[in-house]
């Protein structure tokens, strides 16, 4: 077993300092070298045109690329640089797993991946320039693996298919952008409709009213059905499915399979986090072991997040946070039956 912990990051202000206050965190820690070490020389070859990111980013996002920039300047970094680094517009992103269920009142995330691809971050922010507040892990420093905003939206993505890519922003990216701008279920569904999208991804939402759907977006279609359930498979785009969705499938059907004996937030815990119901993996060689369990409550808006199998939840009280008050905790902890730990070691 291998020890792995999460830092939490908690900021107010505009996102000029937040990036800046980031970049500064970055600047002694291993997260930069080693993701770079990971690509090598591969790095220099992600191409895109300045121009195009910066248009993109000025219809959905003008506020993040403020943050870039605070990025940069905190790092010593030209602009092309910081967006290979930290835009979310140009990205190869590695097979993973992933599983979702939710319920009217919650939603619980198993997120599948290499350990050496997760940061460790754990981020609240408020910003006070524009967009709502997020609690939520990063990915890409800007981007979110899942979260909750401060309107009760609840957004966490499975991977589908990195076939057949476009110019457009990756699901990291997308998840943050949805959940500092968009206050529900609906204006999720919009959003996603119109940001262009680089690979396949479903994107499952929850909102305070209890409803509960999953957008299946790739970069030619998108389109939407209520579910509970969302693995890594379309149900309705199946034109760009993988051609192996055997464990996929099986995820599914064991949580369908479980459901009926779930009556509460933290039996959905229990049926993702313990490791012999069957959700969580063990497959971290194959990018896709279980990193962590998370759990958004909207109603009472709370999160839980656990580092590996078999864990007891670190509950957190995001209304709490939003009121003014500053979590005490600093770290989250966790194990995994792994031989590599992430990247902020």
């Amino acid at each position: 077993m291998t020890k792995v912990f999460s830092d939490i990051i908690q900021f107010r202000g505009n996102h000029y300092d937040f990036g800046y206050m980031q970049g500064e965190l970055l600047r002694n820690s291993p997260i930069l070298p080693a993701r770079k070490k990971q690509w090598d020389k591969q790095w220099r070859h992600f191409l895109f045109e300045k121009n195009e990111v910066q248009q993109a980013f000025s219809r959905f996002a003008p506020a993040i690329w403020e943050e870039l920039h605070g990025l940069a300047d905190a790092l010593s970094m030209d602009m092309e640089d910081a967006i290979r680094e930290f835009g979310g517009y140009y990205y190869e992103y590695g097979r993973s797993g992933c599983s979702i269920f939710s319920d009217s009142d919650y939603m619980v995330r198993n997120y599948d991946n290499e350990p050496i691809s997760y940061e460790g971050r754990y981020l609240l922010y408020e910003p006070t320039d524009s967009g709502y507040a997020v609690i939520g892990p990063s990915m890409q420093i800007t981007g979110r693996t899942d979260g909750m905003n401060e309107k009760g939206l609840v957004m966490g993505y499975n991977f589908i298919n990195r076939k057949k890519s476009d110019d457009g922003f990756v699901c990291n990216m997308i998840g943050r952008i949805i959940l500092e701008n968009c206050a529900n279920v609906d204006k999720a569904i919009s959003l996603l409709k119109e940001i262009p999208h680089r690979h396949s991804f479903n994107y499952a939402l929850l909102d305070q009213t209890g409803a509960s759907i999953v957008v299946e977006a790739s970069p030619r279609s998108v389109t939407f059905h209520k579910a509970n359930i969302c693995t890594n498979h379309f149900e309705q785009l199946t034109d760009e499915n993988r051609y192996r969705m055997d464990d996929s499938i099986q995820r599914q059907q064991k949580m369908e399979k479980q459901q009926g004996n779930i009556t509460d937030p933290y039996k959905a815990f229990r049926m993702l986090n313990d490791t012999d119901k069957g959700i969580f993996s063990k497959k971290y060689g194959a990018w896709a072991g279980t990193l962590h369990t998370a759990v958004y409550l909207p109603k009472e808006m709370k999160t839980w997040i656990a580092l590996g199998g078999d864990r007891w939840p670190l509950i957190l009280d995001f209304q709490k946070w939003l009121n003014g008050n500053k979590l005490s905790v600093k770290r989250i902890k966790g194990e995994l039956d792994s031989t590599n730990s992430f990247i902020n070691e």
